[in-house]
């Protein structure tokens, strides 16, 4: 199943952990939750953790120790949000891949909860906007992944089939939502959940990262 070949039209990416490491964000921004909700230890495994958890809309609650789940959760997210602007980096050849892709035509999505120009912004920093015709944030839909509404948008401004796209992104919530929407999907190992996690989700291919995608498509 691995090695089969895709033939799409246009190929929707995630951005976080897919086109961009997001680590030390996430790290940032548990350091500022943490300060800011009682100054207590968190370890390394939880920092992780805890995006893997807010990802799949799955409680946090046993991981921060008696703090107010909600008040955490909103300094998180807003450090979070802010600090992808500075500590977001593209992982390695990914403008070479894009640009080899961009025969067919390339969206974005991301559940950051910030304006498309934003997102536009930190991606022509790094020379990857141009390669990209439509980014959806959380901003532009009412129902994040692993609902298909993002993709779907994506899909009806390219004017392409959804089942003419492939849906690509580290995450098992990105796998779902492709298969929700009715794309092809291809996981990339570049994130923060595991191969056995991914290949569970049964998506069409799973690669050690983007730069490879080209020679797995028709």
């Amino acid at each position: 199943m691995w090695k089969s070949k895709l033939r799409v039209k246009a190929i929707i990416f995630d951005l976080d952990g897919t086109l961009v490491n997001s680590k030390e964000a996430y790290r940032e921004a548990a350091e500022i939750a943490v300060v800011a909700t009682g100054d207590w230890k968190m370890d390394a495994r939880t920092v992780m953790e805890i995006p893997r958890r807010l990802e799949q809309n799955l409680p946090i609650d046993d991981l921060i120790a008696g703090t107010d789940v909600d008040r955490f959760k909103e300094i998180y997210l807003g450090a979070y949000y802010q600090a992808t602007m500075q500590k977001t980096r593209p992982f390695p050849r990914v403008a070479s891949a894009l640009e080899e892709l961009s025969k067919l035509k390339l969206a974005v999505t991301t559940r950051r909860n910030v304006p498309e120009t934003e997102v536009r912004r930190e991606l022509a920093k790094f020379g990857l906007a141009k390669y990209i015709q439509k980014i959806v944030t959380s901003q532009n839909i009412s129902r994040p992944k692993p609902s298909p509404e993002a993709l779907i948008k994506c899909a009806e401004y390219l004017n392409v089939e959804i089942e003419d796209c492939a849906v690509v992104g580290d995450s098992i919530t990105d796998v779902r939502a492709g298969k929700n929407a009715g794309a092809k999907t291809v996981a990339v190992l570049t994130g923060i959940f595991t191969r056995e996690e991914l290949e569970r989700e049964k998506p069409d291919l799973v690669l050690q990262n983007v730069t490879e995608l080209p020679k797995f498509l028709e």
